[in-house]
Formats: C-alpha cells, sequence, structure tokens
C-alpha cells in the first residue's frame, strides 16, 4: 500500500518460527488488502468497481467491509472524512491508474457511498472512491486481530508486537514485559529530531496526516493530497501535520485526517470537544495537544 512495512515483536528466546510466522501474516494480510483496495493498481477491485460506477458488481468481503466503514467515519465526521474525492485528486496531478472517465460537472454525492442490489446482490459506488488513508488503516487492523491470536498461542506466549506501516502504527502488549511502546511523531518541516515520543499501552494506534511528502507543485501553486470535500481543494489551512491516538488503527487515520482538514483555526476546539488524543504542527512549526494526547507524551522537545 505504497508503505514501508515493520514488524517489531518482543524479545524471546526459541521463537524464530513463530516470528516468521507473524511475518508472513502480516505481508499477506497487506496484500490482500492492496489486491482489494488500491488506486494505483489495474488490477485491484477498487479500480474496477470505480470503472464502473454507478453499475453494480460482486466484491470481496474485505473491498465491501471497506466501503461500509468509509461510509460511517464519514457519517461520525460530518463529512469532513470524505473518500469520494478521486476527480479532485487527479485534477490537481495526484494521479493512480484512471479510475473512469472526469465527470463533465462537479459529481453528485448520494447520502451513502455504498449502494447493494437487494440484501445480497452485487455493489456499487456513484462515483470513483479513494481507500488510501482508511485503507491502511483497516490493514493495521487486520493485521493486529490476526497477531493477536497468533502471539497468544501456546503455554506463557503472550507477545507484544508493534506494526509499522509507513509511520502508521498499531501494538499491543509491550517491549519487554512492563514498558510502553514509544513512537516518535516526526518533524514534518523535515528535522531529524522528532517534536514529540507517544507512549502506547496495552493496545493502541497511532496514524498520522502530514503533507511532508505529498506536496508537489501544481499551476503555478503548491499543491497536497488532503482534500476538503466542502472545496474540493486541498484543506488543512495553518497545518502542516496532525498524530491522533487511540485503541484502533482505521479511526485513528479517519480523525487525524477529518482533524486536519479543520485547519489551525479550528481543530482544537474540535479535538477536545471529540476527547481525541491529538498532536498538531502547525505551519510555522508550533507543536500543539490536547490533553488527552498530554497524558501519552513521553517526551517533548525543548523549544514546543
Amino acid at each position: 500500500m505504497a508503505s514501508p512495512l515493520r514488524l517489531t515483536i518482543a524479545a524471546g528466546a526459541g521463537r524464530d518460527a513463530l516470528v516468521d510466522a507473524a511475518w508472513a501474516e502480516v505481508q499477506a494480510t497487506f496484500a490482500r488488502a492492496d489486491a482489494a483496495m488500491s488506486r494505483f493498481r489495474e488490477d485491484s477491485e477498487l479500480t474496477k468497481l470505480n470503472r464502473r460506477a454507478p453499475a453494480a458488481m460482486p466484491i470481496s468481503r474485505d473491498l465491501a467491509k471497506a466501503l461500509a466503514a468509509a461510509d460511517r467515519a464519514r457519517r461520525v465526521t460530518d463529512g469532513r472524512f470524505e473518500p469520494r474525492v478521486v476527480e479532485a485528486l487527479e485534477r490537481i496531478g495526484y494521479l493512480g491508474v484512471p479510475q473512469g472517465p472526469a465527470p463533465a460537472s462537479a459529481p453528485t454525492r448520494p447520502a451513502r457511498i455504498l449502494g447493494r442490489a437487494g440484501r445480497a446482490g452485487p455493489m456499487s459506488v456513484a462515483s470513483p472512491v479513494d481507500l488510501g488513508g482508511i485503507g491502511k488503516g483497516l490493514a493495521l487492523r487486520w493485521a493486529a486481530a490476526a497477531l493477536s491470536r497468533l502471539l497468544a498461542t501456546g503455554p506463557g506466549l503472550n507477545l507484544g508486537y508493534l506494526v509499522d506501516a509507513g509511520g502508521d502504527i498499531v501494538a499491543a502488549g509491550s517491549p519487554d514485559g512492563t514498558a510502553s511502546w514509544l513512537v516518535a511523531i516526526e518533524d514534518p518541516a523535515g528535522g531529524t529530531e522528532p517534536v514529540a515520543v507517544a507512549a502506547v499501552r496495552e493496545r493502541g494506534a497511532i496514524a498520522t496526516s502530514s503533507i511532508r511528502r505529498l506536496r508537489w507543485e501544481h499551476a503555478g501553486r503548491t499543491v497536497h493530497h488532503l482534500i476538503d470535500p466542502r472545496t474540493g481543494e486541498p484543506g488543512g489551512d495553518g497545518l502542516a501535520a496532525v498524530t491522533v491516538a487511540g485503541t484502533d488503527p482505521a479511526w485513528a487515520e479517519v480523525w487525524s485526517k477529518a482533524l486536519f482538514l479543520e485547519g489551525a483555526a479550528g481543530i482544537a476546539v474540535t479535538a477536545r470537544a471529540r476527547g481525541l488524543a491529538a498532536w498538531w504542527v502547525t505551519s510555522d512549526g508550533i507543536l500543539e495537544m490536547t490533553p488527552a494526547a498530554r497524558v501519552r507524551t513521553a517526551w517533548v522537545a525543548a523549544e514546543a
């Protein structure tokens, strides 16, 4: 899913075969998710579904679950999270494989993302969908479920683990049986030192929406991939990055994007009202965080 993938498992003697099995499980889970949800593959299910829109086709359980999760996320975030922005992404040059002909006018958005012919028939989308962020979060969720089953088997086994997919993380247990997993929050300005370090205890996840890497010039202006569905243009005025911690990696992904689109003027009110553990870095390099994030912060840069 266009992300480097890494698995870390708590130390333990004589468990090489189990570690190998865990790594194979993670790789297989991400390969399956990529085949279902990638906008950058000719042969993915999502590309085929997008190209058929609004016609229906049979789809896998994985893609159906992903589209249902995206639909729920859109409703819970009051539309801040909106995956039907493929036309806007392609218009500013963020191209995957072609997802279908561009509409002659701005696409209408039905209330629901996913349609179904009857109770158990083929499914459809009215307009092309991008599942990049939430897709990676779901892959992390599914990998964590598989790892928890695998690493809790056998006498005396309950190994902690951490899966890192391009900086988005899910973890369980601890690295040594007592301490928390420590996760650095990178400097979106490109500095080598993190702006803060968060502690992940028991079962938790962290996701970041940032314009550090996916930012480019288009038609004489700087643009990025985080589209505000209200305007169809890159959003998040005054922000460079938002990180959210929670219990589930897919929801951490959803909220990191939704909060980013609040911009610097609105993020604090929304994040605190929702009780979210969120850290954000403004365009001028200032780190801020919610009270829920502060209690999870193990270290913060002196100048923050």
